[in-house]
């Protein structure tokens, strides 16, 4: 779509965007990985975290994707789009509703206590994983309910009409479905979990309860021990590749046979069965409903009595995520090729902290990071974001390419008006989808503003933090909200232009 010019422009500037930070990390750590007892136990806490909450949120996603997978009820549809929906909530609100439902004062400690057990602290290990579950349990599901639905429904028909039930029907069906999906499904969230930087941030801590991530930030921010924070960043770097790495290959798999692309019901259903799949979903939607639930309840009231700097905070949010969302567009446009797709997706094995931490050693020589937090900020967003966009934008591109090159030829038109007439049309309504995602992706990022940002320079996600670190928890759940109505706003705002006057 974009001429040649363009595109080479454009993926020169996301490999060197991408490359050059790299290159930053290896050369200041000399290539080298010596690292003591306290980085040891950050690797090892790290692969630990990540790999029981990978098992864990799949775990559970098995019982509720078939839940899903084989009722029928009203409502159905909305908590399968309801699934979706962590993908772009701000991570810190997420993490202030869980507190309020597991922490010291939440909801599940007054019961728990009032059975006459202990209290339980959300904060180490036991709150990352809870944390990681709260997120990555709908991506799971979604993921395995593809796996249903793609079992070819001859295969159940001739299952009930043999009069399989039970463990029979689970193993001659289901089974060989499970043994593909699953372990892609794991690779996958184990790949997520282990740059899960923001959970770590403000669950994690402390001597057992440290990830590689955080080690990072912890020596940049505080230690001023750029050496050992480039030596880590390139463990990071490594873990990333290989879990990319192994869930692209374990996410090959070979199609369970053709079917008629009927949805196809199990029937005859014991009535245990059916209370047993009810039980499920309706546990599911109440965990993951009840933390924004209470989290609205608390700080809906209380968004008149801010502070200005949190609303000065949010308008720094609300400019980062357009400014990310303009960027990435403009990259995205001419880089929606299958070649442009590779280049695009060159950030996908690489942790935003690590990115950020190279950016912040290439330009620590020259100006003050912290005069740079916004734009280093904005840039990462954009580029990290370009995965998601290419798949969204791509696909329409060429078939709008295919569909209308020759016509447009024929008629004589120009590249403006081949534009304007022809492309834009088409392509109005996943733009403005992207559009919504990259900014909810943005105004609720907490990674490498922390490393570069600071009281005077903080986006409305990190002042949450700050007023979270000085125990000023109902300003914070308030900011949070706020947070929420501007991600989803931006999200809802885009796509629904998007939509508007789109060629269909």
């Amino acid at each position: 779509m974009a001429s040649r010019p363009f595109q080479i422009i454009a993926s020169a500037a996301v490999a060197a965007f991408v490359l050059c930070p790299l290159w930053a990390v290896w050369r200041y750590s000399n290539g080298v990985v010596n690292m003591g007892q306290a980085e040891w136990a950050a690797f090892w806490f790290t692969l630990y975290q990540a790999i029981l909450s990978a098992l864990i949120s799949v775990f559970f996603a098995l019982f509720l994707s078939r839940a899903l997978a084989r009722s029928v009820f009203w409502g159905r549809s909305i908590v399968i789009l309801m699934l979706g929906a962590p993908f772009i909530l701000p991570v810190i609100v997420a993490i202030l509703g869980l507190i309020a439902v597991f922490g010291q004062n939440g909801v599940f400690n007054f019961l728990w206590t009032a059975m006459g057990f202990e209290r339980v602290s959300i904060y180490g290990l036991q709150g990352v994983l809870v944390a990681h579950v709260f997120f990555n349990l709908p991506l799971a599901t979604r993921m395995l309910l593809l796996g249903w639905a793609s079992i070819p429904s001859e295969r159940v028909r001739l299952a009930q009409s043999l009069g399989l039930i039970g463990r029979a029907r689970f193993w001659c069906v289901e089974w060989p479905m499970l043994v593909q999906v699953v372990p892609s499904a794991v690779a996958v969230i184990f790949a997520i979990c282990l740059s899960s930087f923001a959970v770590a941030l403000t669950l994690g801590g402390g001597p057992r309860a440290t990830t590689i991530e955080l080690a990072i930030y912890q020596a940049v921010r505080f230690e001023f021990d750029f050496a050992t924070a480039a030596m880590l960043g390139l463990v990071q770097l490594g873990l990333s590749v290989i879990a990319a790495l192994l869930a692209l290959c374990l996410g090959k798999r070979d199609g369970f046979g053709f079917g008629f692309d009927r949805p196809m019901l199990l029937l005859s259903r014991p009535l245990f069965e059916r209370f047993w799949d009810g039980a499920i979903i309706s546990l599911a939607v109440l965990f993951l409903v009840l933390p924004l639930t209470i989290l609205l309840t608390k700080g809906i009231l209380g968004l008149g009595q801010l502070p200005m700097p949190v609303w000065i905070a949010a308008v720094r949010s609300v400019v980062l995520a357009i400014g990310a969302s303009a960027l990435c567009l403009l990259l995205a446009v001419p880089l929606a090729t299958r070649w442009g797709e590779v280049i695009g997706t060159l950030g996908v094995a690489v942790s935003p902290l690590v990115l950020g931490m190279g950016l912040f050693l290439m330009i620590r020589p020259h100006v003050n990071p912290l005069n740079m937090a916004l734009i280093v900020t904005l840039c990462v967003n954009a580029v990290l974001s370009l995965p998601f966009v290419l798949r969204v934008l791509r696909p329409n591109v060429e078939q709008t390419l295919q569909s209308y090159s020759k016509l447009s030829q024929s008629l004589g038109l120009g590249p403006w008006a081949r534009f304007r007439w022809v492309i834009w049309p088409r392509l109005r309504r996943p733009i403005g989808f992207s559009a919504g995602l990259i900014s909810a992706l943005s105004m609720g990022d907490l990674g490498v503003i922390t490393l570069f940002g600071d009281a005077e320079r903080a986006t409305l996600p990190l002042k949450i933090y700050q007023l979270m670190g000085s125990y000023r928890m109902e300003q914070a759940a308030s900011g949070a909200v706020l947070l929420l109505i501007l991600s989803l706003g931006f999200f809802w705002g885009f796509d629904k232009w998007g939509r508007r006057n789109a060629a269909h």
